[in-house]
């Protein structure tokens, strides 16, 4: 199913089959309703453009001088002022028009798990290696007990307030907005720095792109109408701040046309985030758990549509290895038709568990849009029939989080001394040291 209007004309009842099993407070009925207004009057307008013209054409071959003259430019004026006031009426209805079609969500792919909310999201089993017994060649899952004895919440290590210095970030800018102290502030370059090495030894070319993006922008990836109460916006400009590098890195390439052996495009970008959290509180916000600001390495893929889903299960894949290579226990969730996101048709989300806390946090959400994205923001492809164009399929997931990530190393490897944690050796290039001491 798709999003295209043609077809949402012709297959109402899928259309409203589909939003269904997705959160969505708009009206469809009235959507559809206002769609007939709108073709109803573009048929009269284009109608009297046609009467115009032909009046026009007519009023050439009549002598100036003469009776029929005079009249037939009376009535060419009439007909002027009336395309005139429909004209008006249509553009507004237009921007009604568009903008009730961009609060549709994207539809669920038909391998979606059905679900209302976060309760149905269905676990995948996993038949991973655990790389801590990797000598003993164990073929055995996770399990969350897999942790240091010693595990704790990583805000009540002691020494944890100098190297993550939230009083100071209230002071400077505001909640949720830390400062990284000495070897904190290294360990979090290390990660960047491993996640886009990774990523470019997976074939993803790295890109530095903005830190805002504009209407137009955020529109073409769902963030608008969507999560416009969560960015952070420079009303002056008409700036976002973005709330994911997903946002400029999908727009890097809108209303371009690619051939098709160009597909599939993989890029990737480090970028700092920006999330106002609108209503998030009590312990399961606390310390690096949820922040306003917060560091993320993207991956993101422009792909031939035969293979989105291909594309998805790929891309799931660069992201775990991450986590396997940093030796943290974690989980994979299929997400439910309920609980996904606006654009999404398809998303997987990976857990990793935070011994300290015993909980699951997310780091990472795998993402498959099908043409959603591309038709808002007009990426194309030559699909070979004739030079004719075709959407492509876009996708992208987190590789990975940084703060959440964090919170499981420091919590997971604490040591017995309760003040210093091991550090992962694939870390070792950007951070030499074996310990982290607080």
């Amino acid at each position: 199913m798709t999003l295209d209007i043609q077809w949402c004309r012709a297959h109402p009842d899928l259309l409203r089959e589909g939003v269904a099993k997705k959160k969505f407070d708009g009206d469809l009925d009235a959507f559809l309703a206002l769609d007939l207004e709108w073709r109803q009057l573009l048929s009269r307008v284009e109608a009297l453009r046609a009467e115009q013209n032909r009046a026009s054409e007519a009023l050439s071959h009549v002598e100036k001088s003469s009776e029929t003259f005079h009249s037939e430019v009376e009535r060419l004026r009439a007909l002027s002022l009336r395309l005139k006031t429909e004209e008006e009426t249509l553009h507004l209805l237009e921007a009604r028009w568009e903008e009730a079609f961009a609060a549709i969500p994207n539809l669920p792919h038909s391998s979606t798990p059905l679900g209302a909310t976060a309760e149905d999201n269905r676990e995948i089993p996993q038949p991973y290696r655990d790389l801590r017994k990797a000598e003993e060649d164990s073929h055995e899952p996770y399990r969350p007990q897999e942790v240091s004895a010693h595990a704790m919440p990583h805000y009540e290590i002691p020494g944890f307030e100098k190297a993550i210095d939230f009083a100071r970030g209230v002071k400077v800018s505001g909640a949720g907005f830390p400062f990284y102290v000495g070897d904190m502030a290294r360990l979090v370059r290390a990660l960047i720095a491993f996640f886009l090495e990774e990523a470019r030894s997976r074939g993803y070319v790295e890109l530095m792109p903005p830190l805002f993006v504009n209407v137009s922008s955020a529109r073409a990836t769902g963030q608008l109408p969507d999560k416009e109460g969560q960015m952070y916006r420079a009303s002056e400009d008409g700036f976002y701040a973005i709330p994911t590098a997903e946002v400029p890195v999908t727009n890097f390439f809108r209303d371009e046309i690619f051939e098709a052996k160009e597909l599939p495009i993989y890029r990737c970008a480090y970028t700092p985030c920006f999330r106002r959290e609108a209503g998030s509180w009590g312990k399961e916000v606390r310390g690096l758990n949820r922040l306003h600001q917060f560091d993320k390495v993207e991956l993101v893929k422009w792909v031939d549509p035969d293979r989105g889903l291909e594309e998805l299960e790929s891309l799931r894949a660069d992201a775990e290895v991450l986590l396997q290579k940093l030796e943290l226990p974690y989980r994979v969730l299929e997400i439910c038709t309920g609980d996904m996101g606006f654009p999404h048709a398809k998303q997987y989300d990976l857990e990793v568990w935070a011994g300290g806390q015993k909980r699951w946090l997310e780091v990472s959400s795998c993402s498959y849009f099908s043409d959603f994205q591309a038709r808002r923001a007009h990426i194309r492809f030559r699909n070979g029939k004739a030079g004719q164009t075709a959407f492509l399929h876009t996708l992208n997931g987190s590789g990975l989080a940084v703060p959440r990530v964090l919170a499981a190393l420091l919590e997971n490897s604490l040591r017995e001394d309760r003040k210093s944690v091991a550090i992962p050796k694939v870390l070792r290039p950007w951070f030499p040291q074996e310990y982290l001491l607080f």
